[in-house]
């Protein structure tokens, strides 16, 4: 009696939705297990003592991410300022320069941190550093007068899968019992 008073197609569309909602939280469980895997790779990339080469794309840049490397900057085609913290952890400007390699290619080198928002003066040279994102080699030692940037760490990066997971499952929750308050309205009602 009450499945012949049920609205077949609002149903439907709600169960699809949670169904939708609840995949997405298993999704979810299935990133954090895979970003884990991720952080621990960067881990292990830190602790390695040998230096990777510059890396000549983004899809290479994954595989040395956090590692130490070495470049020689033939020419410093612009060098721009970002927000960025030093070694102790204050807020400043990251001085960034812009190079061409020796053998072709780019990189972006962050050279150092400063709280003065004066560009500085930096003709190139041998660097050594940390890949980080982007990528960008973060010089260790800083360049060009600077003091040290804050060390690329891949413990900053976020795991937070777990969270959305849950948020994904309260929301299919949320939406069932939603729609059962308004079927019990509607049943009630008539």
């Amino acid at each position: 009696m009450i499945l012949r008073r049920l609205p077949i197609i609002p149903t439907l569309v709600v169960l699809l939705a949670v169904g939708i909602m609840i995949r997405l939280g298993f999704w979810q469980i299935d990133r954090m297990a895979e970003k884990e895997a991720l952080l621990a790779r960067y881990s292990a990339a830190q602790a390695l003592s040998s230096e990777a080469s510059w890396p000549s794309s983004e899809a290479e840049a994954q595989g040395v991410l956090y590692r130490r490397a070495g470049l020689d900057c033939t020419r410093v085609t612009q060098i721009s300022t970002m927000a960025g913290q030093n070694a102790e952890g204050e807020s400043g400007l990251a001085q960034i320069a812009e190079c061409r390699l020796a053998g072709g290619g780019a990189a972006r080198i962050v050279l150092g941190w400063s709280r003065d928002p004066r560009m500085v003066q930096w003709s190139g040279g041998e660097v050594r550093g940390i890949i980080a994102p982007g990528p960008r080699l973060v010089a260790s030692p800083p360049l060009a007068g600077l003091a040290p940037n804050k060390v690329p760490d891949p413990s900053s990066l976020p795991n937070n899968h777990f969270a959305y997971a849950v948020q994904w499952f309260l929301f299919a929750g949320v939406g069932l019992a939603i729609y059962a308050l308004a079927v019990r309205k509607r049943l009630r009602g008539t």
